[in-house]
């Protein structure tokens, strides 16, 4: 009886480690937060194993079934599209009442995009804050006025649609000169990683377009 919270690599599917394909090996159900995705990952390594839908949309109506599930010996995976689960992804509701009921949960180490992004930012590390994937409008601007005062780093998530307007808020908010990198596309073919001010960097996309996954970093108020 065992919960296995398994990261998954953003991109390069050769940043998967030696115990997470132990682990989704001796498991008995392999929870997945895209199925079409995490049978590829389970195909490159030669696992076959049950694999059953796990995502926001259906977490709240199966957490009890899995539970019940754990509960009589189960051991499961839990895998998302990319990276660690729970961390902007699904997964936290499992955990919680996991340990709520008594089930043991174990979190391997792995992949996570905001790490490398803030690592190689150039953006000072020490202290950082993580946002996960911005408010679209609701509390949006109280997040945005309240960053503004923040002097530790900022991390968060943007979809590329979003990228640009984005930039244009944080010039806004933040002015122009707050220096930032946007980290798109992590561990993949085309990895790019551009360092600037907030006005640099947005015109920089605007001109450009933007397609791919995105972390940007934003420095703290001086």
């Amino acid at each position: 009886m065992k919960l296995y919270i398994v990261p998954s690599p953003v991109g390069n599917l050769a940043d998967m480690t030696f115990r997470a394909v132990s682990v989704l090996e001796k498991a008995d159900l392999v929870l997945a937060e895209d199925t079409r995705t995490s049978s590829v990952l389970l195909k490159h390594y030669k696992i076959d194993k049950p694999i059953t839908p796990y995502h926001q949309h259906n977490e709240h109506k199966i957490v009890q079934h899995l539970l019940q599930q754990l509960q009589a010996g189960k051991v499961m995976a839990l895998l998302t599209d990319a990276g660690t689960p729970g961390v902007s992804d699904p997964g936290f509701l499992l955990v919680r009442e996991c340990i709520r009921e008594g089930v043991p949960v174990e979190c391997l180490p792995g992949a996570t995009a905001f790490v490398p992004a803030l690592v190689n930012s150039g953006i000072p590390m020490n202290r950082f804050v993580f946002e996960g994937f911005l408010p679209l409008k609701k509390g949006r601007h109280t997040l945005f006025t309240a960053l503004a005062k923040e002097e530790r780093t900022i991390v968060f998530y943007e979809s590329p649609m979003r990228l640009v307007k984005t930039l244009e808020d944080l010039i806004g908010y933040f002015g122009p000169d707050r220096p930032c990198c946007v980290s798109r596309e992590l561990t993949k073919m085309f990895e790019e990683n551009k360092r600037g001010s907030l006005q640099e960097v947005r015109d920089y996309f605007k001109e450009k377009g933007v397609k791919g996954e995105i972390v940007v970093v934003v420095q703290g108020l001086d």
